[in-house]
């Protein structure tokens, strides 16, 4: 059960098991089980995970429905899948709390650009049991994107502030996209920081998540990214500093507000 005061959400973060193959091979992760982000984040305020699936196990979901089955209820998780998916098998991962599917555009063993004929042969299977799709994208990706998600379907999510790093300029087709985007309802984490050419404590991103939180409202949500696997295990960023640019940009009393609202997405 979560601790009183624990009710905060944490959307987006990994568990990995040392011993679990690893296809893609692009790095190999350290074990980082999900009591260890249980106690860090509860030591935080925050209650409730949301456990993504990681790019270094491909489409095999098997460490993360295990994680989920620990704790019945309390996180929720977005998968990697493939088209062979039954039925069956998206509602035995449903009732153990997954509510997206992840496609990722970045990663070396991830999809090279967006799968529009997969995306559209899953959507109406997704859009049933109200899972929403989940893009680690580009700047660049953003008006394909935006093009995908044109009508009904399921909720579009954007990773990592939508890969609008200090790179990205400030006007142009990424923005315009993005700007369709939240008129469409997507959704955007505030997350990934040190993903976005910009360094600690991240201040030449504040604009941005100002900017993007006028476009977005209430469809923001908070992650800390755990367990950054873009550091050496002993040097990884502290919880907290993942937290500082949102109160920054927003103030205390809008982002904890923010952290504390259960996302609907993950209903």
């Amino acid at each position: 059960m979560t601790e009183p005061g624990a009710a905060g959400w944490d959307c987006h973060v990994h568990v990995f098991d040392a011993a679990q193959p690893v296809p893609g091979g692009h790095y190999r992760p350290v074990d980082r089980p999900l009591a260890e982000i249980e106690a860090l984040a509860q030591a935080h305020g925050v209650g409730h995970l949301v456990l993504v699936q990681p790019s270094v196990y491909g489409r095999d979901n098997t460490l993360l429905l295990r994680a989920l089955a620990q704790a019945p209820g309390r996180h929720r998780g977005v998968v990697v899948l493939g088209d062979e998916v039954d039925d069956a098998e998206l509602d035995t991962m449903h009732a153990l709390g997954v509510r997206g599917l992840r496609f990722n555009l970045v990663s070396p063993v991830g999809e090279r650009r967006a799968p529009a004929a997969r995306l559209a042969a899953l959507a109406p299977r997704l859009h049933r049991r109200g899972w929403h799709v989940q893009w680690y994208a580009g700047a660049a990706d953003l008006p394909e994107l935006a093009a995908l998600h044109r009508g009904p379907g399921p909720a579009c999510v954007l990773d990592h502030l939508a890969g609008l790093g200090t790179r990205v300029g400030d006007e142009g087709p990424a923005w315009r996209a993005v700007e369709e985007l939240a008129a469409q309802g997507a959704w955007i984490k505030l997350s990934g920081w040190y993903r976005l050419d910009a360094e600690p404590p991240y201040a030449a991103l504040v604009p941005r998540i100002r900017r993007l939180a006028r476009l977005f409202g209430e469809r923001m949500v908070w992650a800390s990214d755990w367990p950054h696997t873009s550091f050496e295990p002993g040097a990884l960023p502290t919880y907290e500093s993942t937290w500082w640019p949102v109160v920054e940009a927003l103030g205390a009393d809008a982002a904890e507000a923010l952290r504390r609202r259960r996302p609907a997405i993950y209903d």
